[in-house]
């Protein structure tokens, strides 16, 4: 009897060849797409390759006997073609649209929220790209450089023009690295923040920041290896977060109003807000105290701006000393309620450090009822303080040393049926994962990736694995996922929310360069079509996505993915193939506004 790994049987061999075929088409699949976009060169060797090695006629293989998982088996006659939709909707966000936004209250910036189509309203069509749509500029070009077709929109080079923000220039947008409070650069700025708050020595990881603008203070964190999730409302300035996530900076269409924001408690190890507008003081503190639950033990909120250093910006700002007084008096005030600490005021910035034990307050204030920090998903803030959530922030570790550690979320038991051990085979098996990917998808690690999300993330264990400065990853754990483990992803020093796949993601089209869902469809079983469209709306011109899943359920998915103008592949699990669990990648193809519909199958 064969040993497992004996490549003597010739089953084996062959299984190991189709894999090894299978992998290497889908590699130079890739690179041609890849040269085809300006990323490099190329293409010559890439087609001639690619004609060597026939990979447009693979045999119709069992996929319990092969490494190709027999995906052949979806008939032309059998294919659903999903047309293109209007040109109209090239810049199409379903839950931030523009006119149904203005139905809504503008009371606490509710018309900003999410406001999703009915079920009547919802498109079934492939969002466009525009014309001239190029792949972007690789990291970190990209910070500086974004094509000028891929966000056609010059309303802030006129509305910023003295800020610095963003300059036209011929097919490019460049971005200087300025901002509102920061004349001399982000990385002026950055370095006068890091002299007052650990920022170099990896305590200060993950980072929110509110009203990001294009997002350059999140974009020039990189260099200190802090991860930012930046997030803007989707307003009169065009297409903030859109060039943000054109910048390769993560970054979502959001705003503090009504609702609480889709992070877990103790999640941040810094807030920031720049010139926000954001009323801080307004709401009994409602505001604050929802930064107040995001951030964690010992966290830090930086505020710039109004009010801060009012006696020196008054008559600039065209507001009265005791307006702006009283403005600052009432954040300090909720500050005190809220046991943070006054770190220092650095000229234009204000510090404040939130406690490390907040249960030792001595103030009097109101406590929020909800006995789940974290159930936030479409739940109504308010001006009540959340409980502290079960971490210890002083065992709290730099980073990256956290990104290997169990957190505490796991070894205090506060997730339900998730154990250090289990925990710690669940890195392991995700490092296993994502080595086979890298053998099928060469250029996974080459910087052709730099925006990528897990729709279904799990403890963070995709994201951990490929950690990268090259990369980085939009952890979705999903609202009805059984296990709530978006805190432990934090913990790590990654990035996420939560969001319910029955609805759009905030976040404009061809955003996001490779998706990676794991099971995905297993959870959602009844709404494969309108999440495949959610994918193809966010996933841009030659992305990738890769599927994990049980093969009846991937073939379900190529079926409909056959429609929609995509390339795909089924291999085995790495562990061979009796595993029903396969994997399917996919190659979105390259079309824009104007073109026909024509959708090619494989």
């Amino acid at each position: 009897m064969a040993t497992k790994g004996n490549t003597g049987d010739p089953r084996t061999r062959s299984s190991i060849s189709i894999f090894i075929v299978v992998g290497l088409c889908f590699f130079f699949y890739i690179l041609g797409a890849w040269q085809r976009s300006g990323f490099g060169k190329g293409d010559t060797i890439a087609q001639v390759v690619t004609k060597q090695m026939d990979c447009s006629i693979l045999p119709d293989l069992n996929y319990e006997t092969s490494g190709d998982a027999g995906t052949n088996d979806v008939s032309p006659l059998d294919v659903k073609e999903i047309p293109s939709c209007d040109d109209a909707y090239i810049d199409y966000t379903p839950c931030q649209d523009q006119m149904r936004a203005m139905t809504f209250p503008r009371e606490n910036m509710n018309y900003r929220e999410r406001h999703c189509p009915p079920e009547s309203e919802k498109l079934h069509c492939l969002i466009p790209a525009p014309k001239g749509y190029a792949t972007p500029f690789p990291w970190p070009k990209s910070r500086d450089y974004v094509p000028y077709a891929n966000a056609p929109y010059k309303s802030l080079t006129v509305e910023k023009a003295v800020q610095n923000w963003i300059i036209y220039e011929g097919n490019v947008f460049r971005f200087p690295g300025g901002g509102t409070q920061f004349p001399h650069g982000a990385d002026t700025y950055i370095d006068q923040l890091a002299a007052a708050i650990p920022i170099d020595n990896g305590m200060v990881r993950t980072a929110l920041d509110t009203g990001c603008g294009v997002a350059s203070l999140g974009a020039y964190l990189f260099k200190k290896n802090v991860l930012t999730m930046s997030f803007a409302p989707r307003d009169s300035h065009e297409a903030q977060v859109q060039f943000a996530l054109e910048r390769g900076v993560p970054a979502v269409i959001g705003v503090l109003g009504t609702i609480k924001l889709p992070y877990p408690s103790g999640a941040f190890d810094m807030a920031h807000c720049s010139r926000c507008l954001i009323p801080w003081g307004a709401n009994d503190g409602m505001y604050m105290m929802e930064v107040d639950r995001v951030l964690r033990p010992g966290g830090y909120w930086l505020l710039s701006g109004p009010p801060i250093n009012w006696r020196t910006h008054y008559q600039a700002w065209n507001r009265t000393k005791e307006d702006l007084e009283a403005e600052q008096n009432k954040i300090e005030e909720i500050a005190r309620l809220l046991c943070w600490e006054k770190k220092d005021e650095l000229g234009d910035i204000g510090i404040w450090q939130k406690r490390l034990d907040p249960s030792s307050c001595t103030e009097q204030r109101t406590m929020c009822e909800s006995s789940d920090p974290d159930d936030v998903w479409y739940q109504k803030m308010e001006p009540c303080v959340t409980g502290s959530p079960k971490i210890d922030g002083s065992e709290w570790k730099p980073f990256p040393e956290r990104l290997k550690a169990v957190p505490f979320r796991v070894s205090s038991g506060a997730i339900p049926g998730v154990s250090p051990k289990e925990y710690l085979e669940d890195s392991r098996t995700w490092k296993k994962h994502v080595n086979a990917y890298r053998r099928i998808n060469k250029i996974l690690d080459s910087g052709r990736y730099r925006n990528i999300m897990d729709m279904n993330a799990g403890m963070g264990g995709f994201a951990a694995a490929l950690e990268s400065s090259k990369l980085w990853v939009m952890n979705v754990v999903p609202t009805i996922a059984e296990k709530n483990t978006l805190g432990v992803v934090f913990e790590r020093g990654l990035i996420g929310i939560y969001h319910d796949w029955c609805e759009a993601f905030s976040t404009y089209p061809r955003t996001y360069d490779l998706i990676h869902a794991n099971g995905l469809f297993s959870l959602y079983k009844d709404n494969m079509e309108d999440i495949l469209l959610e994918m193809d709306r966010i996933l841009r011109p030659e992305g990738t996505v890769i599927f994990r899943d049980h093969v009846d359920v991937l073939v379900k998915v190529k079926k409909t993915v056959s429609g929609m103008r995509w390339n795909t592949k089924m291999v085995d699990h790495e562990d061979g193939p009796l595993v029903p669990e396969k994997v399917m990648f996919a190659v979105k193809q390259y079309w824009v506004a104007g073109q026909q519909n024509v959708t090619k199958t494989n």
